[in-house]
């Protein structure tokens, strides 16, 4: 037997009294509170505002055309399967993990998400001014994404094996950002992690911080422009990189080994080590570590600026 929860949800989904419909023909629930399980499966054309739903599962599961605005989700799973998804002003709490998986074309404004692992296997994604407090395995094989003004706090591995990224703004303290991805563009950024944009293709990086060691390794066709580097042993075992008007932290050492690099760097570089071709020039250079280890071809030319 269905339990009181699931029944009251069941109630209130057929019940006229709190459904309307707005001037785009689809069906209004306002200032009501679901649980249970999949209480709106198979909803279509619908808006939720200012609902709630509570503990249990996958709410709004195998859905279409859905909008919700002001609302506020703690039960598990609340929107998978859902194609064509607008959410603004929401707040997705802890309990609310594994939000949005298996979807596509959605459009997510001002909304608050503390629960992990949102974004999985989903496509054609707009996000602006979202925080993620809890970034644990967030947007993990997912594609065609445009973001302005995102955070990313706490977590590990975002942005796993994605592709087609566009971010305007990205704010991130996350460990492990951006492995396995190809073609990515990033402007005004500021990253703390480590090992990010491991084995990527395609990257372009603008007018960012990047504050982390191994940045970039076994990377290809990587592009750096005006951006400022910190930590050590960054962009190795790369192919295909290239930096322009960029800067490091005087703390940064053992850069570009065994790397193919072309590099216009702007102030003082504390070390250089073993990079396997191309050309280096900066203001001034600490020191150059060239071994009986360096790889062939070995023939970078490194210069300083008269």
């Amino acid at each position: 037997m269905p339990s009181r929860k699931i029944c009251l949800s069941l109630w209130l989904k057929n019940d006229a009294s709190f459904r309307k419909t707005n001037d785009n023909n689809m069906e209004i629930i306002r200032n009501q509170h679901f649980e249970g399980e999949r209480p709106l499966f198979e909803s279509h054309h619908l808006r939720l505002e200012q609902v709630t739903i509570g503990d249990g599962e996958s709410a709004v599961k195998e859905c279409s055309d859905i909008e919700a605005e002001d609302c506020r989700f703690w039960g598990k799973y609340p929107f998978w399967h859902v194609h064509g998804l607008k959410i603004s002003r929401c707040q997705f709490d802890a309990g609310a993990r594994s939000a949005l998986w298996y979807s596509d074309h959605l459009d997510m404004r001002d909304t608050r998400i503390d629960g992990p692992k949102m974004f999985r296997e989903m496509h054609d994604l707009y996000l602006e001014n979202v925080v993620i407090n809890d970034a644990d395995e967030t947007f993990w094989r997912c594609r065609d994404i445009e973001a302005r003004n995102l955070e990313l706090h706490d977590g590990t591995y975002p942005f796993m094996f994605c592709e087609n990224v566009k971010i305007e703004g990205l704010k991130s303290d996350s460990k492990y950002v951006f492995q396995y991805c190809k073609n990515v563009e990033l402007n005004n950024a500021h990253i703390v992690t480590k090992d990010s944009f491991w084995e990527c293709e395609n990257i372009t990086i603008s007018n960012s911080i990047l504050d982390g060691e191994y940045l970039a390794w076994h990377s290809k066709h990587v592009r750096l422009v005006n951006c400022h580097l910190l930590g050590e042993q960054l962009l190795c075992y790369a192919h295909h990189l290239e930096l322009e008007n960029c800067s490091f932290d005087k703390a940064c050492d053992r850069v570009f080994e065994y790397s193919e690099v072309v590099a216009d760097i702007r102030g003082h570089i504390e070390n250089i080590k073993n990079p396997t071709s191309g050309y280096i020039i900066a203001d001034s250079i600490g020191s150059v570590t060239i071994d009986k280890n360096i790889r062939q071809p070995a023939d970078c030319k490194i210069l300083t600026r008269t």
